[in-house]
């Protein structure tokens, strides 16, 4: 009889994980540490944050937090997610809710950003896939958020072109990578000084990720309250982040 009722109490509990199974941790590769955190784009949603409902920039996670506290939910991660001008608009494409709030820019520019090919991060009810710019213009996908950054880090498993294994340009830099479906996201962000050619194989090789999208260095921030880490400092243009509900 016991035996019964364990197993009916197994079978109960089929199927029943919590939604919101998020992976932060810290990571080893080649010498240098990182701190990831991975979600399931089909059963988590992320957000893209940008201006508050006063049509300000949040700036800062914070922010962020006060407006989703009076939702009753939190930020269960949160990081930089794009370069923007100096009034915080971003650089690149910019869609939030549906709404395209700046356009595709496919012209070759400064800085980063212009090291061709970029790319993007489209977010839709059930992926999360970083597509090279040129593709997202030729495919179009309907992306329900998505924002543009660069320069691409891996592209179809290689790595951008302009990539140096003896450059000696070294920053704390983020980015996220994604398979080709869209079924995993990690976002990760370097405790140490790193080049862009360690911070792409690192995608690559340790991840196993054939996508990679640069995000920003020098300014990158991370909020991960299970690695007990709230990032402050420069105001910040476009964050992505997984809001969870608040526990009691």
């Amino acid at each position: 009889m016991r035996a019964l009722l364990a197993l009916a109490a197994l079978l109960a509990g089929v199927g029943t994980a919590p939604a919101q199974a998020l992976d932060c941790r810290e990571v080893t590769h080649d010498g240098i540490l990182y701190a990831i955190c991975e979600v399931d784009p089909t059963r988590q949603r992320l957000e893209l944050f940008l201006n508050d409902a006063a049509d300000r920039p949040y700036g800062h996670f914070s922010a962020i937090e006060d407006m989703l506290a009076a939702q009753g939910q939190t930020l269960g991660f949160a990081m930089n997610a794009g370069m923007y001008h100096t009034d915080r608009r971003p650089v690149g494409l910019y869609i939030e809710d549906g709404e395209t709030l700046a356009p595709l820019q496919t012209r070759e520019s400064f800085g980063n950003f212009g090291l061709l090919p970029n790319g993007l991060l489209c977010l839709t009810e059930t992926s999360a896939r970083v597509i090279e710019t040129l593709r997202y213009q030729r495919e179009q996908p309907a992306c329900r958020a998505a924002t543009q950054s660069g320069p691409m880090l891996v592209i179809d498993g290689a790595l951008h072109p302009r990539f140096l294994p003896d450059s000696t340009s070294r920053y704390i830099r983020n980015g996220v990578g994604t398979t080709t479906e869209g079924d995993r996201a990690v976002f990760a962000i370097s405790r140490n000084p790193v080049t862009f050619h360690q911070f792409a194989r690192f995608f690559r090789d340790a991840l196993g990720l054939p996508q990679a999208l640069y995000f920003d260095g020098n300014i990158s921030r991370l909020h991960a309250p299970q690695l007990n880490r709230a990032d402050s400092g420069f105001r910040m243009g476009p964050i992505i982040g997984l809001p969870v509900p608040k526990s009691d």
